[in-house]
């Protein structure tokens, strides 16, 4: 995943771009990039960020760069900004998203343009570099970032200083969130963010949220269209159930809120159906999955309890390392149990969504040690089966370690398994859908286990389903 954050003042725009790419430090953990323009020049720092916060890291930067226009974000993927001196001009650009067909335009402009590319991430080309590349095919900046958006397969948002301004892309399908702010009426300048949130403590208010695909020319003093939104829209809805901060609001639909929602409708889910515990305490898997447990118990009437705390003065980041002994060390010294909210206590727990699972097992196992009577699971999501194509954040699907995926394998007695076999296993009908479920209670140790279903969680979000992606769930696009 990822995010980017743009300035465009009359003034020094440093601070605000700091602070501005730091909110949005959430979204990744591995890289972080900030670059500004101060009328000649530009000045570009990146830093990894897997050992140390975004903020900590750049701190002593700030004082040293200077200007009036900058962008920055964080990545998990690339080194990013990516500074370019092209026939159409020089200029810096930060993306998000992902390029399915990578290889296929790397092999294009490399044979076709003699394009040759410097920065490589994690052994392969630089995502950014290459849309920077795509964008120069074309004689002028919004040519070239339309001419990209068209050839790229999968996602891609951006921002780009160039032409004395900031141009502001979202991908076609508005599978990611970009907005504008300014401030004091447009008269101090504008930013352009992933987050809404971000910019609300620098002063800055929303003027415009960009539709699919649509483009938009921001400078000091004014905002310009250059290409229209797009109709069609499948925006990813793991935004509001995961990924999205609480304070952030998406196609006017508040994070937090929508979590409410859909802590209630598992709960009036469950009373529908008869599946409904008597539990001592509706309780959530700390950050994202509290207030879907806040939404359970207030639906429920039962009491909402936090028998596990998250560390935050040395943990106060919800992502972990890659390497998964680690990211299990990290999960158990990260939350503090309660013994007195647990002994002898039946306690039902929401959490946002389950991919591996591994670190809930040894969460469950360790709240029987300390005493737990029950422990019921309630997933605000239904089970993730397929890989994400368009943002990076379900690789495990693809290399079978998923938990959905390791079930399947174990029911059909198979080696591996492949997306064509997983359609009865979404269908909550199914008896395969039943059977996968059941493996992965006994797994994770749960007394009992319950997803919400795809058309309640939909329905929480608030919008035309039509407009939401659900591909990580059905397969559908």
């Amino acid at each position: 995943m990822g995010g980017v954050f743009g300035i465009c003042s009359n003034n020094e725009c440093v601070t605000d771009l700091f602070f501005g790419t730091d909110y949005h430090s959430h979204l990744g953990t591995r890289w972080g990039g900030m670059a500004v323009f101060d009328g000649k020049q530009y000045t570009r720092v990146i830093h990894n960020i897997e050992n140390a916060p975004f903020r900590t890291k750049f701190e002593s930067d700030i004082p040293e760069m200077k200007g009036f226009m900058g962008i920055g974000c964080i990545s998990d993927s690339n080194l990013q900004p990516i500074i370019i001196n092209s026939r159409i001009g020089t200029f810096a650009v930060v993306t998000v998203g992902r390029i399915n067909n990578k290889d296929e335009l790397a092999r294009q402009l490399t044979s076709e343009n003699n394009v040759y590319f410097f920065e490589i991430s994690g052994g392969s080309i630089n995502d950014t570099e290459l849309v920077a590349s795509l964008i120069c095919r074309k004689d002028n900046i919004p040519d070239g970032i339309k001419y990209a958006q068209r050839k790229i397969e999968g996602s891609m948002t951006m921002l780009i200083s160039a032409d004395g301004g900031l141009y502001a892309a979202r991908d076609r399908l508005g599978r990611t969130p970009l907005f504008v702010g300014e401030k004091d009426n447009g008269e101090d300048g504008y930013c352009a963010s992933f987050e809404s949130f971000s910019y609300i403590n620098l002063g800055y208010k929303t003027c415009h949220e960009l539709g699919p695909g649509e483009i938009v020319f921001i400078t000091p003093d004014k905002m310009t269209s250059v290409s229209g939104p797009l109709d069609k829209m499948k925006m990813c809805t793991f935004l509001w159930l995961y990924y999205g901060f609480p304070t952030s609001d998406y196609e006017g639909v508040n994070v937090e809120e929508m979590r409410y929602k859909c802590g209630q409708s598992m709960a009036t889910q469950d009373i529908a159906d008869g599946t409904g515990v008597k539990a001592d305490y509706i309780a959530g898997i700390p950050d994202s999955g509290t207030p879907h447990a806040i939404g359970y118990a207030n639906q429920s009437k039962i009491p909402f309890a936090r028998p596990l705390i998250k560390y935050t003065p040395t943990w106060p980041r919800s992502f972990t390392p890659k390497d998964q002994s680690i990211r299990n060390l990290i999960a158990r010294m990260k939350l503090i149990p309660i013994s007195a909210l647990i002994k002898n206590k039946k306690l039902l727990f929401v959490e946002d969504s389950i991919v591996r699972g591994t670190q809930l097992r040894g969460m469950m196992d360790e709240l029987f040690s300390y005493g737990a009577k029950e422990l019921h699971g309630r997933i605000a999501c239904p089970p993730i089966l397929y890989d994400c194509k368009y943002l990076n954040f379900t690789r495990s699907l693809i290399e079978n370690e998923a938990i959905t995926r390791k079930s399947i394998i174990k029911l059909e007695v198979a080696d591996s398994i492949g997306d064509s076999r997983l359609a009865p296993y979404a269908d909550p009908e199914s008896k395969q859908y039943r059977n996968m479920v059941e493996d992965i209670r006994k797994e994770l140790n749960f007394t009992t286990l319950k997803y919400h279903s795809l058309h309640s969680m939909l329905r929480s979000v608030g919008i035309d389903k039509c407009r939401l992606c659900t591909y990580c769930w059905n397969g559908k696009e």
